[in-house]
C-alpha cells in the first residue's frame, strides 16, 4: 500500500476503544502510532529506554540516528497530515527543502538521472531533528505523556493468557505496573515479542531473512552557506560500493559510505577518501577532499540483513497486542524507507482502529500493514538480490523487475517523465506496478 492507495489521515473517525494505550518505543515509528492511538484513548503512554534530550542528538536506542536518512514523500505527507505544521517547524529548525531536479545528484546504472518533469522537493534534516519535532508536537496533546528512562520488563496478561492488558516497567521509582487496553510494540528488531508469543501457545511467527551483510561509515563535513549539493550513488550490482552526501541542519554534510558483501567501508577519517576515489563519480570525494571534517571520528552502522516477520500469519494472537515499525519489518537504509513506511503503518493503524472487523486489534493489523510492507519489501529485496551474494527468499519475479527497472534508470538519464515516475515509487508515492502502465512500458523499452 503506498501513498496513494492511502486514505487520507481524518481523527474524527476513530470512536473510543478504551482507557489507556501504552507504546513501548519513543522511536518514529512509536511516536507516530502514539498520534493515532490518541484519537481512541483516553490516555496514551509512550514508554522509552533512553534518556530523550529536548535538543536534536542521537541516542543509544537509535545507532543508525548519526548516518544519512531521508523523509520519503509518503511520509512527508502522512506526517504533515498527522501533525499539520510538521514541515514549516521542520524548516525553523534548519532543515533544507531540497529541490531534486536542482540540487540531487542521483547516480545510478552508468549516469544521472535526468531533473524530473516536475517539481519534486523533500525535506533534508538529520534523524534525530527530523524525530524531535515529531516528539514536539506530539508532547502538545493533552492526552499523551512521554516517559523516558523506562524500560519495558514484561508484558501482563488476564487469567488466561489470552490478553494483554499491561505492562511491567522499571523505571526512576522502581518496578511497578502500567494497565492498558492496548500495548503496542515498537521497539525495533531487537523486539522480545516472538519470543512472548511462542512462550504462551501462540506459535513463534514465521520469521523471512535476507542476507545482506551491509556495512555503513558516517562522518560529518563543513558546508559552506548556499551549498546544497546532494550527490547519491546507491550500490548497483556488482558493484558493492556507494555514498552519499546530504545537506543538513547546522551547515554541513553528513557523508555515508557503504559497503556490502565483504566490502568494508573506512572505520578511520583517513580512510573516507581513498574509500570515494573508489566511487564511480567523483561528486563525494570533491565534498570531502575540499571541506572540513567536523564530526569525532567515525560512526559505523552494521545492517547484517533485510527482516520481516509474519505475524499476520499466526492462527492464534492475543488481544491488546499491537506490533508496528522495524518490529515487523527492517530494510536496507541506502533505501531510506524506514521512517515513511512507520508513518504509513500508522495510517493503517488508525484504518483499522476506525473500522470493525472480527479478531484482535492487532491481529487485523498486521493483515493491514502486510500491505504496506509489501511494497516495499519488493523495492529492496528485489534490488539486493541483484548481488550474487545476496543470500534468502525473494518475491516471485523480483529478478524479472529488477531488469526491468534497470533498464528504465538507464532511460530516466536522459527521459524527465521517466525519471519522475522512478522518484515516485522509491517515494513510496505509487507502486512498483505503475511502471508497468503502457506509456512508461513505451518509454523503457524504446531506444
Amino acid at each position: 500500500m503506498t501513498l496513494g492507495e492511502t486514505r487520507r489521515y481524518d481523527g474524527e473517525r476513530a470512536s473510543s476503544k478504551g482507557e489507556r494505550a501504552v507504546v513501548l518505543g519513543a522511536s518514529m515509528a512509536g511516536l507516530l502510532a502514539a498520534r493515532v492511538l490518541d484519537d481512541a484513548y483516553e490516555r496514551v503512554t509512550v514508554v522509552e529506554r533512553d534518556s530523550l534530550p529536548t535538543a536534536p542528538e542521537t541516542r543509544d536506542g537509535v545507532p543508525q540516528g548519526k548516518h544519512v536518512h531521508v523523509l520519503l514523500e509518503a511520509g512527508r505527507s502522512s506526517i504533515s497530515d498527522l501533525f499539520p505544521g510538521y514541515g514549516e517547524d521542520l524548516v525553523d529548525a534548519g532543515a533544507l527543502i531540497i529541490d531534486v531536479g536542482q540540487e540531487l545528484r542521483h547516480y545510478d546504472e552508468g549516469g544521472y538521472l535526468a531533473p524530473p518533469a516536475r517539481r519534486m522537493e523533500m525535506y533534508c534534516a538529520s534523524r534525530p531533528l527530523l524525530e524531535t519535532v515529531v516528539r514536539r508536537h506530539l508532547a502538545e496533546l493533552d492526552g499523551v505523556t512521554i516517559r523516558d528512562n523506562t524500560q519495558f520488563v514484561a508484558y501482563r496478561t488476564d487469567a488466561d493468557a489470552d490478553r494483554i492488558d499491561g505492562v511491567r516497567v522499571r523505571g526512576d521509582d522502581g518496578l511497578e505496573t502500567l494497565e492498558a487496553a492496548v500495548v503496542v510494540d515498537a521497539t525495533g528488531r531487537a523486539s522480545r515479542t516472538p519470543a512472548w508469543l511462542a512462550e504462551n501457545g501462540y506459535g513463534e511467527p514465521p520469521v523471512e531473512e535476507v542476507e545482506i551483510d551491509m556495512v555503513y561509515s558516517t562522518l560529518r563535513v563543513n558546508r559552506p552557506e548556499g551549498d546544497r549539493r546532494m550527490p547519491f550513488v546507491p550500490q548497483s550490482a556488482p558493484r558493492t560500493r556507494g555514498g552519499a552526501a546530504f545537506p543538513v541542519e547546522g551547515g554541513e554534510w553528513v557523508v555515508t559510505l557503504g559497503g556490502m558483501h565483504e566490502t568494508d567501508p573506512p572505520a578511520t577519517v583517513e580512510g573516507f577518501l581513498p574509500y570515494a576515489r573508489e566511487l564511480p563519480v567523483e561528486d563525494i570525494e570533491t565534498i570531502l577532499a575540499s571541506h572540513e571534517v567536523v564530526s569525532d571520528g567515525v560512526e559505523r552502522y552494521p545492517f547484517p540483513s533485510n527482516r520481516r516477520v509474519r505475524y499476520e500469519s499466526l492462527d492464534r494472537f492475543p488481544g491488546g497486542l499491537v506490533v508496528l515499525g522495524d518490529a515487523i519489518a527492517s530494510f536496507n537504509p541506502i533505501y531510506g524507507q524506514g521512517m515513511s513506511v512507520a508513518a504509513l503503518e500508522a495510517l493503517a493503524l488508525h484504518e483499522t482502529l476506525a473500522s470493525s472487523g472480527d479478531g484482535p486489534l492487532g491481529k487485523r493489523f498486521a493483515e493491514r500493514a502486510t500491505d504496506v510492507v509489501d511494497i516495499a519489501w519488493q523495492m529492496a529485496v528485489g534490488s539486493d538480490a541483484a548481488f550474487e551474494a545476496t543470500d534468502g527468499p525473494t518475491p516471485p519475479g523480483a529478478s524479472m523487475f529488477d531488469t526491468y527497472l534497470s533498464r528504465l534508470v538507464r532511460q530516466a538519464h536522459t527521459d524527465p517523465r521517466l525519471s519522475e515516475a522512478f522518484y515516485r515509487v522509491v517515494g513510496m508515492e505509487i507502486a512498483p506496478t505503475d511502471l508497468l502502465r503502457p506509456g512508461t512500458v513505451w518509454r523503457t523499452v524504446t531506444p
